[in-house]
């Protein structure tokens, strides 16, 4: 059993820290919010991410997972320190180091004995020294530590099955004896360990998501050609998946990618690039072609209606993805900010999404189902492929509606099937 200290409970710390408890690990978790930490205390957790709950109640029971917002308690007896803040999009597209500064700050202030520093946030390229030297600096008196980074690897709405089941485990570190260390903390996961320099491990992930954004945005490219030619960009992505060389995953194409990471991460590459002179024309028509198909979406709304004012288009999902509460950079913020500036009345349902959809979008009438959701409405966009979208009595759908007008931005349903139940109905490259 190790002593873990985990700084930050949000997505990836929350889970961080829930995690290596459950493999038996003695994990406290610190955040400065103190109103989280006290609803973690009586199981109230802050995000939505199936399994996390039972999985902090359980640990918690156990004694192996506590929560504070004292350095001083987190620090005491830990062999392990990661760093698992937020660093939100600063004005340029870099990547905000104002939570990681603070954090290696107030460690280095109340450390009294040798640490591995453990970056988890996703950070720019050389994060890893700046933070070396924070803490050197800081130090009231010197006391031996190391810094590693360790990247993260999870898919809100499978977090921890991806940390349970990773593909790799990354670590950069210059001391390769800390390194070492991390990597025995990852070995009940079985996985491949790849053991770097610091800036490479920091390399690795920006890389890792722009290249899945960039599969995105081709699918996505590839999907309004296919509308052009007459082809089904469903079948065409299943016929290129079959390649070895390619593979099916992210290739589904939409209204694109959203969520607290592709979108910051491919922005901070980019700036990343730009500042040390290169040209990421490449990360640029990425951003480009994912910004465009929320205008896509609305295009084909424009084709079936003779303009937005006073009439009701419901969104049918509201989170970037399904299986999460995640607004950030939802594709459903974008697109009802502009129906909403259009006159229209914008109503919404997600199962899991409504109480942070209704901050970021004040306009937003809620329903509390599909079925409530369409009545009298002159359209449904498909934002969120939730499961339980996908076997909708559609009868009941399209007899609810004013027009029946959907515009399926996730491709969930089949285009023959829709037009039989009566709808005007568009999606994603399905060559209609």
């Amino acid at each position: 059993m190790k002593n873990i200290t985990v700084i930050g409970v949000g997505y990836v710390g929350l889970v961080t820290g829930a995690c290596f408890s459950d493999l038996g690990n003695r994990v406290i978790a610190l955040d400065i919010n103190e109103e989280r930490i006290q609803n973690l205390a009586k199981g109230i957790m802050p995000i939505y991410e199936p399994g996390l709950a039972e999985l902090v109640e359980r640990n918690v029971r156990a004694g192996r997972l506590v929560f504070t917002t004292s350095y001083d308690e987190a620090i005491k007896d830990a062999e392990f320190v990661f760093i698992a803040v937020g660093t939100p999009e600063g004005v340029d597209g870099e990547a905000d180091l104002q939570y990681v500064r603070m954090a290696a700050e107030s460690v280095a202030n109340v450390m009294d004995h040798p640490l591995i520093i453990i970056n988890k946030s996703t950070v720019p390229v050389g994060t890893g020294d700046w933070v070396a030297d924070i803490v050197r600096e800081t130090q009231p008196s010197p006391v031996e530590f190391a810094v590693v980074s360790c990247p993260e690897f999870l898919r809100e709405g499978s977090a921890i099955r991806d940390f349970m089941n990773p593909d790799r485990t990354v670590l950069g570190s210059e001391d390769t004896t800390a390194a070492e260390r991390v990597a025995q903390l990852h070995l009940p996961l079985r996985a491949p360990i790849m053991v770097t320099d610091l800036r490479t491990a920091e390399m690795i992930k920006y890389a890792s998501n722009a290249f899945l954004a960039t599969r995105i945005s081709f699918i996505n490219e590839i999907a309004n050609i296919c509308e052009a030619l007459g082809a089904d960009v469903k079948e065409v992505a299943r016929g290129m998946g079959y390649d070895k060389r390619i593979g099916h995953h992210f290739l589904e194409a939409g209204v694109g990618y959203g969520g607290s990471c592709f979108p910051k991460d491919v922005k901070a590459l980019a700036h990343m690039a730009q500042v040390h002179g290169k040209h990421p024309q490449l990360l640029h028509a990425v951003m480009d072609i994912n910004a465009y198909q929320r205008r896509h979406v609305l295009l084909k709304l424009h084709e079936h209606l003779d303009g937005l004012e006073g009439r009701t288009i419901a969104l049918l999902g509201l989170a970037f993805k399904q299986d999460t509460d995640d607004m950030r950079e939802a594709p459903s913020i974008t697109i009802g900010d502009y129906l909403d500036e259009h006159g229209a009345t914008v109503r919404g349902y997600d199962p899991a999404a409504m109480e942070w959809a209704k901050r970021a979008m004040p306009y937003l009438e809620t329903a509390a189902d599909p079925y409530e959701l369409v009545k009298g409405a002159d359209a449904v966009i498909v934002l969120t492929p939730w499961n339980e979208f996908k076997n909708l009595d559609m009868d009941r759908i399209k007899n609810a509606m004013r027009v029946p007008v959907m515009v399926d931005g996730r491709n969930l349903y089949d285009p023959a099937q829709m037009k039989a139940h009566g709808f005007t109905y568009s999606g994603i490259g399905r060559g209609d």
